[in-house]
């Protein structure tokens, strides 16, 4: 396939990859023999083994060990939920699984991207790593406005001058976090030619819950909820310690729905928790731009 230079099972793996999750090769069905499969990419026998065994290790594959070729595995099913987990554990093996899809469709309401643009490490570390290779990869991301005023975070005593810095180092934590993560994301065309497509958008009101929805199959919910923060300031020739009310959106536990049967309650609630996003990003969101 490549002239003189011989495949590596890593590339094998990959190439079988491919045809699973294109549906070429569709689960309990038996892959070609390892003697045709070493014919095929022009590799010995060894090599095609080992790209079994990668395989059947990302639980692609099953019956690898037997005398018979291997078939492709039943998709599993979701790991069974233990109760909710804080946002910051919660969120990354999730994004990991919708990652391994051939095209990844993430849809996001929050108040910051910090929790996304963190657990984003694990599925793009999985992508650099060889071990999974989406075709592309489309995120939407609603926050809220740096036209409106916020709901939180806000000074117990309530003074403009306070409400303004805070203000001004939420809009600075805002625009950073999500630029860091459109890089990163982007950075993923350049280096393994996925189609990437990260856009935001505006709300016209500081959101009270944090929504995730994860290739129209799942979502992920978790609320805001406030609590009485000290917070040091920078201030002109020295700081200010300032009580405020605040959030903590990377402790918010995450609730699961998903992996249910079409009709199910949490097939309904993912429905129409897709549809309020959707709603929301054709109709009162407007342009948001990260400067």
């Amino acid at each position: 396939m490549n002239g003189d230079r011989k495949l590596s099972s890593q590339e094998v793996a990959d190439a079988i990859r491919d045809r699973i999750r294109a549906g070429e090769l569709r689960a309990g069905a038996r892959l070609p023999t390892q003697a045709e499969l070493a014919e095929e990419f022009g590799v010995e026998r060894g090599t095609v083994r080992q790209a079994m065994k990668r395989l059947q290790g990302e639980g692609l594959l099953s019956d690898v060990s037997k005398g018979s070729p291997p078939r492709v595995a039943e998709p599993g099913p979701l790991p069974a939920v233990q109760g909710p987990q804080p946002s910051m554990v919660a969120l990354a093996p999730r994004l990991a699984e919708a990652f391994a899809e051939r095209d990844v469709r993430i849809d996001v309401v929050s108040y910051t991207a910090e929790t996304l643009m963190i657990a984003l490490g694990e599925p793009v570390r999985l992508i650099h790593e060889g071990r999974i290779r989406p075709q592309s990869i489309k995120v939407r991301i609603l926050l809220p406005s740096s036209d409106i005023q916020l709901a939180f975070p806000v000074p117990v005593e309530c003074d403009a001058e306070s409400r303004e810095r805070l203000h001004q180092r939420w809009l600075n934590q805002r625009n950073a976090q999500g630029q860091v993560l459109r890089h990163n994301l982007r950075a993923l065309r350049s280096s393994h030619g996925i189609e990437v497509d990260v856009r935001f958008r505006a709300l016209p009101f500081t959101t009270p819950v944090k929504l995730y929805l994860l290739n129209h199959r799942e979502a992920l919910l978790a609320y805001y909820t406030l609590g009485r923060e000290r917070l040091e300031l920078d201030a002109d020739g020295g700081s200010e310690v300032l009580d405020l009310y605040d959030v903590l959106g990377v402790k918010a536990p995450l609730f699961s729905f998903g992996g249910a049967a079409p009709g199910s309650r949490d097939a309904l609630f993912v429905e129409e928790s897709q549809k309020w996003f959707d709603a929301l990003w054709a109709t009162i969101t407007s342009d948001l731009r990260l400067s």
